[in-house]
């Protein structure tokens, strides 16, 4: 569950530094692959589920 916090609260970072880059405060092709990424790893932390993956 801890995972979870953490990747809402980057998403959020993130989204806050995507929303700077289109007032051009930063770069947009350095915030856009960021954001990117971190809703990926969160929702991959969701769906991540301890399979039986064989012997």
């Amino acid at each position: 569950m801890g995972h979870v916090w953490f990747g809402i609260l980057f998403i959020g970072l993130s989204f806050f530094f995507a929303l700077m880059s289109f007032m051009n405060l930063y770069p947009l092709w350095l915030t856009m692959p960021i954001l990117f990424f971190s809703i990926v790893l969160t929702v991959q932390s969701f769906t991540n589920r301890h399979r039986f993956k064989g012997f």
